[in-house]
């Protein structure tokens, strides 16, 4: 076995793979740019080289430095995560030609399957059914529109060597198919070093369900069930499932074997990834197979309870499988929650910053029988920067069933402390709760459908309003109790605390009273109904377990001048918690006029002007594109809300803005 390795990586996925090298007693390297000098999978690592600036052309995906950096070492081999290098067969070949390990696929089947037009052909050819498209390389924007005609709107435009949503478009018409193609290439050069560009039919209504191949260097090939991976924002994976809740036994063996056929025909060895897209019908079509480890594979390993990490690392040795297709049992249900550093509430659009805290739930098997993991790459006080994909962790949970699991989900996601950045666990807490969601009647359409016009937030209905606003009294009991400690008597009369509140959420009023005060809780009445109300929380703690008639809520609270800002179940409210006197008050107290931005073009997050597409003194149209602004390798375009005239423009293609800095300014 290997004594060490190099990790060609960074943030979670390098961690993941330096917890079971160490599990396996190999020694672990890490690489670093100057922008992770303090991260966690630098810290984690036994050792650890820098290799460059900060933007991954200058670092990650630089291979002299990468092999500059195994000569320094003496690592013996090399795992690639996913992204940067590890779908390169120029990478593969390089290690190969060192003489040092490469813990994926040899270079002729990343060459094969690894390129996503490459493969199409070799499927197409083997008799497999693929997606219509165009498998020619693209020139430029005229005959991207040519192509996209031919074969009918919508159409999807990807990166050839693309991966994890980067430099891929969806095009409704001739506009979007020329824009879409620009920035996909743009993207896929910043992010893969390579702007080649397909076109293929987008599937309306389609299921995205992939299956898990490993494979051996003697022949020997099995797959390890499905992931459902339906759950997509701007063709980014927000939430996947395994198994599916939608495909039958015989579908499922039926993919399968696919796989594992189309695998053996590239001699595939490693740990791989052959998506498809599946209709309502249960017919499916191949996709590409991303030869690398998946994003998603925690799910595949929590109901098979094989470690994909340690299988790579043994086939790269050059290890029989120990498993066969027989050995593979899939037990109970797992989902994957990817937490990112984007802001749902601006259509989850980049954040960066520091962590100014970071509490994940605790790891492990609850005492219900379920099981959380989470696999992350940053820690409380470390900086989520603008140069590298916006992933802070990935939440799972286990439970024996799907609804069991995602009630695990539910619990984790309510249990999950991050603040200084924007994040996007409001939302994840949403797609949880969703009746749509739950009953798994899901597409890759849900988020579009469900939420067109962007995520503002959830509305508790009325039975969670109202354990809120008794959560929210029993907190400030015990916080008005403390104070009656620390100021002791004055002229010999103890401070009272109050018995009756009124709790304002919103536009609502709950009338409480309190009895039976006690330090760990109360007993609660609002209107005729009676609550039975006990918790551990102290003021200055953020994150208060509250047990309201047994059923426990976990919300995330900060203490403001008038009560609590309190997170659960996805909502985010302020709660005033008043005397019924202040509450008579409130109901007159005119409100806060906001400032009229109505005129302004606000940079939506912090990120650099890639370029401005309007002068000074231009008439715009509604939907015009006004600017394109980079943030960590997405390109975004920023269009004209309703037509005007540009009286401002304030800077220029090169400048880096702050988030809501002014662009430009319009009459």
């Amino acid at each position: 076995m290997f004594k060490k390795i190099l990790i060609a990586n960074r943030g979670e996925i390098a961690c993941r793979v330096i917890k079971t090298a160490r599990a396996m007693g190999i020694k672990t390297v890490a690489v670093y740019s100057d922008a992770d000098a303090g991260a966690l999978h630098v810290e984690m690592a036994d050792e650890a080289i820098h290799i460059g600036p900060p933007p991954a052309a200058e670092s990650y995906i630089v291979i002299d430095k990468i092999l500059d950096a195994i000569k320094q070492s003496g690592a013996e081999a090399v795992h690639p995560g996913y992204g940067f290098l590890s779908e390169n067969p120029k990478f593969a070949d390089a290690l190969d030609k060192a003489g040092i390990a490469f813990i994926g696929p040899p270079k002729g089947a990343i060459e094969a399957m690894g390129d996503k037009i490459t493969s199409k052909k070799l499927a197409d050819e083997a008799g497999v059914s693929t997606v219509p498209g165009h498998m020619g390389l693209i020139e430029d924007a005229d005959e991207a529109v040519k192509i996209s005609k031919e074969i009918g709107y919508p159409v999807m435009i990807k990166a050839s060597a693309g991966g994890g949503g980067k430099g891929m478009r969806i095009a409704w018409n001739e506009e979007e198919a020329r824009e879409g193609f620009q920035s996909s290439k743009n993207e896929a050069k910043s992010s893969f070093g390579d702007d080649r560009i397909f076109i293929e039919k987008f599937v309306t209504q389609p299921r995205h369900i992939e299956i898990q191949v490993l494979g051996d260097k003697h022949g020997n090939c099995i797959y390890l069930g499905e992931r459902e991976c339906s759950i997509q924002r701007r063709n980014q994976k927000v939430i996947e499932e395994a198994p599916s809740p939608f495909l039958d036994e015989k579908t499922r063996k039926a993919m399968g074997e696919q796989a594992v056929a189309l695998a053996k025909a590239v001699d595939y060895c490693s740990a791989g990834t052959v998506e498809f897209i599946v209709d309502g019908d249960r017919n499916f079509y191949f996709l590409e197979m991303n030869t690398r480890l998946q994003v998603e594979h925690p799910v595949t390993e929590l109901i098979t309870g094989i470690d994909l990490v340690e299988q790579m690392i043994r086939v790269a040795n050059d290890e029989k499988l120990s498993i066969t297709q027989g050995d593979v049992k899939l037990n109970g249900w797992a989902i994957e929650s990817r937490l990112y550093a984007e802001d749902p509430y601006r259509n989850f659009l980049p954040s960066i910053g520091r962590l100014t805290r970071y509490r994940p739930p605790e790891e492990g098997e609850r005492d219900d029988g379920t099981v959380v993991r989470n696999d992350t790459g940053v820690f409380e006080g470390g900086e989520i920067s603008m140069f590298y994909d916006p992933m802070i962790a990935k939440l799972c949970t286990w439970g024996e069933d799907r609804i069991t699991a995602i009630d695990a989900m539910r619990v984790a996601l309510d249990s999950f402390e991050v603040e200084g950045i924007g994040h996007n666990l409001p939302f994840l807490s949403a797609v949880m709760d969703h009746e749509k969601f739950r009953s798994g009647n899901i597409t890759t359409a849900f988020i579009a459908e469900e939420y067109p016009e962007g995520f503002s937030g959830v509305e508790l209905d009325d039975d969670a309003l109202e354990k809120t606003a008794v959560s929210a009294s029993v907190l400030n009991m015990i916080a008005q109790l403390r104070r009656t400690r620390i100021s002791g008597t004055i002229r010999n009369h103890k401070r009272k605390v109050g018995k009756k509140w009124v709790i304002v959420i919103g536009d609502r009023q709950f009338p409480v009273r309190l009895k039976k005060l006690r330090n760990e809780g109360a007993t609660v009445k609002v209107g005729d109904r009676k609550y039975e109300v006990e918790t551990e929380w102290r003021p200055g703690d953020m994150l208060a377990r509250v047990c309201i008639d047994e059923e426990v809520l976990s919300l995330k609270v900060a203490s403001t001048h008038t009560g609590f800002r309190t997170r659960w179940r996805g909502a985010d409210m302020d709660v005033k918690v008043l005397t019924p006197k202040e509450a008579e008050y409130l109901a007159i107290m005119p409100e806060k006029e906001v400032a009229d931005t109505s005129n302004m073009l606000l940079c939506p997050m912090p990120g650099l002007i890639v370029s401005i597409h309007v002068s000074q003194g231009d008439e715009v149209q509604e939907g015009q594109a006004l600017a394109t602004v980079e943030a960590m390798k997405m390109e975004n375009i920023l269009r004209a809300e309703k037509k005007c005239k540009v009286a401002k423009i304030n800077v220029g293609a090169g400048d880096n803005l702050a988030l809501d800095e002014v662009i430009m300014e319009f009459e």
